[in-house]
């Protein structure tokens, strides 16, 4: 059962900002083959160009090694065409921002969850330098507003 919940339905992948929605799609498609992979690519270089697509698969790349070589336990996908999110997706992209906005320990938390705790410093560190990659990519594309409070109720 535990197992199952990694792939449970937390979010639709348009409701997320593009660099989130870019980390899930980056790992689906690295998951599906080289040939998944290389379209992802493609699409990245076609929407970013490709010296700035280059930077940001080289640090997909790097930190998906770190987090699918050192994981608690596998990680737990949709498939590419799926307009769900997965548990363990949205916890990797969310990963990726609160690590980009500098909020190391809720990153580090985050991090434990996924990867052995030595291992949680450098995923962070990887995260890091993936959502700066992300943002220097996509500057113009808009992100959820701030919420405040403790409690929303979405829907």
């Amino acid at each position: 059962m535990s197992a199952v919940r990694g792939a449970e339905a937390v979010a639709k992948i348009t409701t997320l900002p593009l660099h989130e929605a870019l980390v899930i799609g980056a790992l689906r498609a690295r998951c599906d083959g080289a040939a998944a992979h290389g379209t992802f690519v493609d699409e990245l270089a076609g929407l970013m160009g490709p010296a700035t697509a280059e930077r940001i698969e080289a640090a997909l790349d790097g930190f998906f090694d770190l987090v699918l070589r050192h994981g608690r336990r596998p990680v737990l996908r949709h498939s590419a065409s799926c307009a769900c999110v997965g548990a363990d997706e949205a916890v990797l992209a969310h990963l990726v921002s609160i690590a980009t906005g500098g909020d190391s320990e809720d990153a580090m938390l985050m991090a434990c969850l996924l990867v052995r705790a030595d291992m949680a410093p450098a995923v962070v560190s990887q995260a890091r330098l993936l959502g700066l990659e992300l943002q220097r990519g996509t500057p113009d594309h808009p992100h959820p507003p701030a919420v405040q409070g403790r409690a929303v109720t979405l829907h």
